[in-house]
C-alpha cells in the first residue's frame, strides 16, 4: 500500500498493515493448531521416537523411565505447546505469505506473480529444514547424552525434551527461507546481486553466529548442519540474483 502523493506509506499506515498481517498469521496458526491438538498423541509419538518409543512402552513397562512429566499442569502445557508449533508448521504457507506481503515494497501489477513465486519456493524450503532438523535429531540426542557420566542415569523432563525438538525444528524452518527471501527481493528489484554478494565474509559470519546463538544445542556437529547449508545457500541466492540482473540490464538493453 502507497499514498498517491508521495509513494511511501505513512508511519501510522505501516502499524495498520503490521496489525492486520499479524491478525492473520495468528488466525492461520490458529486453526491449524486445532488439528496439532486434536492429533496429540500421533504428533507427540514422533517427536518423542529419537528417545524412546511411545507405542513399545504401552506393553512394556518402564520403557520410557527417562521421560517424565512435573506439575498437575504439566500435560496440559505440553499440549497446548505442541498445538502452537504444528499450527506454525502446517500454516506456514499463510504466514510466509503475510510476512512477504508486509517486507516487500508495492509491487503494483507484479505484486501477484512474485507473491506466488515467493509461497511456492518457501514452504518447500521451510519443510525442507523443518524435515533436516527431525532427521539429525537422533543423533543430536545421542552426542549430548553421550555426555553423561556411565555412573548417572539422565531422567529427561518430558517439557525440556519437546521443547528442545520444536526449537529445533522451527530454527532450521525459519533459517532455510533466507535464500528464497534473498532471490524473492532481488526480483522485486530491492537488492541486487552484487548487494547480496559483497559482504560474503560478513554473512559467513552471520551465519555461524545465528546457528551457535539459535540452536538448542552446544553441539558443533548439529550447529555445522545448519550452517554450511545455510551458507551453501547465501551464496546459490547470490549466484542467481548475479544472472537474473544479467537477465534485466541485457533486457533493457534491447
Amino acid at each position: 500500500m502507497t499514498t498517491e502523493d508521495s509513494g511511501r506509506m505513512p508511519l501510522l499506515e505501516h502499524f495498520r498493515e503490521l496489525r492486520k498481517r499479524v491478525v492473520r498469521s495468528a488466525l492461520s496458526i490458529a486453526i491449524f493448531g486445532s488439528l496439532g491438538w486434536i492429533f496429540y498423541s500421533k504428533i507427540v509419538r514422533i517427536l518423542t521416537k529419537p528417545v524412546c518409543d511411545l507405542s513399545r512402552a504401552a506393553s512394556t513397562p518402564h520403557h520410557c523411565g527417562v521421560l517424565y512429566i512435573d506439575g498437575v499442569l504439566g500435560p496440559l502445557n505440553l499440549q497446548i505447546s505442541v498445538a502452537i508449533v504444528s499450527g506454525v508448521i502446517l500454516a506456514s504457507p499463510f504466514w510466509l505469505y503475510q510476512l512477504w506481503a508486509f517486507v516487500s515494497p508495492a509491487l503494483h501489477n507484479r505484486e501477484k506473480k512474485y507473491s506466488i513465486f515467493f509461497i511456492s519456493v518457501a514452504t518447500p524450503f521451510f519443510v525442507m529444514g523443518a524435515a533436516l532438523a527431525y532427521w539429525i535429531l537422533p543423533l543430536a540426542i545421542k552426542v549430548l547424552l553421550g555426555f553423561t557420566p556411565t555412573t548417572l542415569t539422565n531422567l529427561i523432563k518430558f517439557s525440556d525434551y519437546l521443547t528442545f525438538v520444536l526449537h529445533l525444528i522451527l530454527v532450521f524452518g525459519l533459517a532455510f527461507e533466507l535464500p528464497v527471501f534473498l532471490v524473492a527481493l532481488n526480483f522485486a528489484g530491492v537488492l541486487s546481486g552484487k548487494t547480496i554478494l559483497k559482504p560474503w565474509r560478513l554473512a559467513v559470519f552471520g551465519i555461524t553466529l545465528f546457528s551457535a546463538t539459535f540452536v538448542p544445542t552446544s553441539d558443533p556437529f548439529t550447529m555445522g548442519v545448519l550452517a554450511v547449508p545455510l551458507v551453501g545457500f547465501y551464496f546459490a541466492a547470490g549466484g542467481t540474483a548475479v544472472l537474473n540482473d544479467r537477465r534485466r540490464a541485457k533486457k533493457t538493453v534491447e
